[in-house]
């Protein structure tokens, strides 16, 4: 039975497929973050239209992140479709911890680079819908993430 994620933002609910198969030890923080509560209430603090959609930080300005230790790469040949959902990380390939980005549209520029943990399987439109900036004026917030069961 696959994991899903359960994101719920204010305009609604993004149902995320995880993918350990590419990246366990991404998708294990995530669900161990969102098991946690650590997600609900943080911001969307990077919106670029035509791009992708980042958030997962707790300072909400794109440089903090959990207590937990980063985490190495698992970089994979998955593409970074619209709705591949990715680990952000600095310049250091092993810098992944917390922050995430949801891609809204194609970027295989980033292929083989980040790693991808999950796949929006249904209320991307939502995430279209986020505040855009780098940080929006009203940036979008994470009502709540949850780990739910899903479909064989």
């Amino acid at each position: 039975m696959d994991e899903l994620l359960l994101l719920s933002l204010e305009s609604g609910d993004v149902l995320i497929r995880l993918r350990p198969d590419l990246a366990p030890a991404h998708v294990e923080r995530m669900k161990t973050l969102a098991r946690a509560g650590f997600y609900d209430g943080l911001r969307f603090h990077r919106v670029i239209p035509g791009f992708m959609a980042q958030a997962g930080c707790p300072e909400g300005r794109g440089t903090g992140r959990s207590p937990l230790p980063n985490l190495r790469a698992e970089f994979s040949a998955a593409p970074h479709l619209r709705g591949v959902c990715s680990m952000a990380r600095t310049s250091d390939p092993d810098s992944a911890n917390s922050q995430f980005f949801i891609v809204t549209a194609d970027a295989r520029f980033l292929d083989r680079q980040y790693s991808v943990w999950g796949e929006v399987v249904s209320g991307l439109a939502h995430v279209d819908a986020l505040p855009a900036g780098e940080p929006p004026r009203n940036p979008g917030v994470i009502r709540a993430m949850r780990v739910v069961a899903g479909a064989a």
